[in-house]
């Protein structure tokens, strides 16, 4: 009998790899870039690179194309890719399944806040729910409710609190803590001693808008539109600035006033450094809302934040605020 040598017929190693080599290579593909890949896993990118290296080794073909700064998936890697996030949520299902059969309410767990929500509120509920469940371990990510929202969908963040309604119908939605939008100027402002001013005024004044995505911006707009009738192409704008902080900066300085969070102004109307106002005809409040994302299996300490926040906002209410 004789053997062929027919390329045809050649014989290739089985292919085979882990999770966790699936698990940096789907990290990769997620964020495009090995650099930030590196940091979400907790690897040097040399490390990450070692690791994909010997994925593709393994499997006998390239799976990413390096394009500049830029990572991107083979054909093959579409594949690879598919099946792999796949598997990891069948890994992430198995591991829940396996905590909430044994009581477990411990780990990490990832949560996001909007701007308000996540710098001057979230830092105390995640040190009351820290005490109460020791073995916790909270990461929070602070940014836009449109980011945050999308972050959520894409299973990066397990809840959100945001400052707006959702209108995606793929969440679980729950209304949270109350809060009052103002007028801001700075203390020497010619306006300061009012105490209100007219929606009229305010558009002759140098304003300081909010980013598209802000919940506050999309609050404002709304309000706008629903008591007015107009949009916010009426403001003077002067700047679109990304956080209240570099919003409230922008005051301090002289560039603007702005319609912020009472909640974001506590620190500089106690030191005199800023002055609220109230815009006649005009009570602009809104809720925070806690989000998560219906399709996806939640972790038993998951579940326990949701249900700490859930009762955190009911006990304000029980006492008479919120």
């Amino acid at each position: 009998m004789t053997t062929s040598k027919n390329p045809l017929f050649q014989q290739f190693p089985p292919i085979d790899f882990d999770l966790r080599q699936l698990e940096i290579f789907c990290k990769v593909v997620d964020l495009g870039s090995f650099s930030k890949a590196a940091r979400a896993v907790f690897l040097a990118q040399a490390s990450v690179s070692e690791r994909v290296g010997t994925l593709e080794g393994l499997v006998g073909v390239r799976l990413l194309d390096r394009l500049g700064r830029q990572v991107v998936p083979t054909k093959a890697g579409e594949i690879l890719y598919k099946h792999a996030a796949k598997l990891l949520e069948m890994k992430k299902s198995a591991c829940v399944e396996l905590e909430a059969f044994l009581g477990l309410k411990q780990g990490n767990i990832h949560i996001g806040g909007s701007t308000i929500p996540g710098e001057y509120i979230l830092p105390r509920v995640i040190g009351a729910f820290q005490k109460k469940f020791p073995l916790a371990s909270v990461n929070l990510t602070i940014a836009d409710t449109g980011k945050i929202e999308n972050l959520a969908l894409d299973g990066a963040l397990e809840l959100g609190i945001v400052g707006s309604k959702s209108s995606n119908n793929n969440f679980i939605c729950h209304k949270l803590w109350k809060d009052e939008l103002v007028l801001a100027v700075p203390a020497r402002h010619r306006w300061a001693e009012r105490g209100e001013v007219s929606i009229k005024e305010i558009c002759e004044e140098p304003f300081l808008l909010r980013e598209t995505g802000s919940g506050t911006r999309l609050i404002m707009e709304n309000y706008l539109k629903a008591r007015l009738k107009k949009d916010l192409g009426v403001l003077n704008v002067v700047a679109c600035l990304g956080t209240s902080t570099a919003v409230k900066e922008g005051i301090k300085a002289g560039l603007g006033v702005s319609i912020l969070s009472l909640r974001a102004l506590d620190m500089e109307l106690q030191a005199g450094i800023l002055k609220v106002l109230k815009i006649k005809d005009l009570r602009i409040s809104r809720n925070f809302y806690l989000i998560r994302d219906k399709r996806r299996t939640a972790s038993p300490i998951c579940k326990a934040m949701f249900d700490f926040l859930l009762a955190s906002f009911k006990e304000k209410i029980d006492k008479g605020h919120d």
